[in-house]
């Protein structure tokens, strides 16, 4: 993958994303793939107040590859795989920050642009559509 398609943003295991066997629950790195979307959001959509995402998240899927430990160093690897009229999909990495041959889980979202005054799905903006392109992989 080209580098400069891929979206980073470093991941801080908490305490409280632990389960009983010492290792993240499943269930968090659901969590870490939002904290993906909220960054990219933030940095590529200049998104700054929750009332300005445009986009309400449609499909998601993990595939869980290796149990992250209390004292990972994680990084979550992002990218647009698709832009449609509605709309488009990231796919994911989670992986070890130092080791990036050290992959714990893929994964894949579709989110679909959304005006939530009018409670219905729109096109995808040109703005947006450009912002994304720069990720499309």
């Amino acid at each position: 993958m080209p580098s400069n398609k891929i979206f980073s943003t470093d991941i801080d295991v908490r305490f409280r994303d632990l389960d009983a066997l010492g290792h993240v629950n499943n269930a968090v790195f659901f969590t870490y793939f939002e904290e993906g979307r909220k960054n990219f959001s933030k940095k590529i959509f200049k998104v700054s107040d929750p009332s300005d995402f445009t986009f309400i998240l449609a499909h998601i899927r993990c595939d869980y590859l290796k149990p992250i430990k209390f004292n990972g160093n994680i990084t979550l690897k992002m990218w647009v795989k698709h832009i449609g009229n509605r709309s488009f999909s990231f796919g994911y990495k989670l992986m070890d920050a130092k080791d990036e041959s050290m992959v714990y889980a893929t994964g894949e979202s579709v989110q679909v642009c959304y005006d939530y005054t009018a409670d219905t799905s729109m096109a995808v903006t040109d703005t947006m559509r450009e912002a994304l392109a720069q990720y499309l992989i």
